[in-house]
């Protein structure tokens, strides 16, 4: 397979980061969560950044012989990504500044076809030091891991190669009715206090 160039590996990135942010700050809510919605706002910073140094890539490739046509539209999806983030962030805001949830948004949330969960992994978990590419969750619970939470250290969109390891906090999106089967088979469910954050 021929390896991407370094503008289409950090636009995945970019993507992948934006996407990450809107399950973290629907988290935020569907937790009443303001560790979950801080980390929003710390990946929101990150992305700012980010489009910036993306944009330059984008112009660079110009200067270096390439399209101008192709540069436009990596700026365009690069701003589109960036205003994905910023309604991410404003989404987490209503948690982080203690807001009240609108109950038609919280319903709305609740009765998707997609739930987030978080769960604890047990030292007896078969979870346990295993890779997520051996795992496989999304074929054995139709579960996607978007975030693992390892001490007080964040890992964001893990790899296949991120090993999960007890104490772990895995935070995985997928069908309502495989939430019970994954929390079980992972150990606990994550009970969110924020004033033990």
């Amino acid at each position: 397979m021929k390896e991407l160039r370094e503008i289409d590996r950090r636009l995945l990135e970019f993507k992948e980061s934006a996407e990450l942010m809107v399950d973290l700050a629907y988290s935020s809510l569907l937790y009443d969560n303001r560790v979950i919605a801080r980390e929003v706002d710390v990946l929101e910073t990150i992305m700012d950044r980010e489009q910036n140094a993306l944009e330059r890539l984008a112009v660079e490739e110009v200067r270096e012989g390439g399209s101008v046509d192709r540069a436009l539209v990596y700026i365009r999806l690069i701003n589109a990504l960036e205003t994905i983030g910023d309604a991410a962030r404003e989404i987490a805001d209503v948690e982080l500044r203690d807001m009240d949830v609108h109950p038609v948004f919280q319903m709305s949330v609740k009765d998707s076809e997609r739930t987030i969960t978080a769960a604890i992994i047990s030292p007896t978990s078969g979870f346990r030091e295993k890779t997520l590419k051996e795992l496989d969750l999304p074929k054995e619970y139709g579960m996607w891991v978007i975030a693992v939470k390892r001490g007080k250290r964040w890992i964001y969109g893990p790899g296949a190669d991120v090993k999960i390891m007890a104490g772990d906090w895995v935070i995985a999106s997928g069908p309502p009715d495989m939430e019970d089967e994954f929390v079980e088979a992972a150990g606990r469910k994550v009970e969110w206090d924020t004033e033990d954050e």
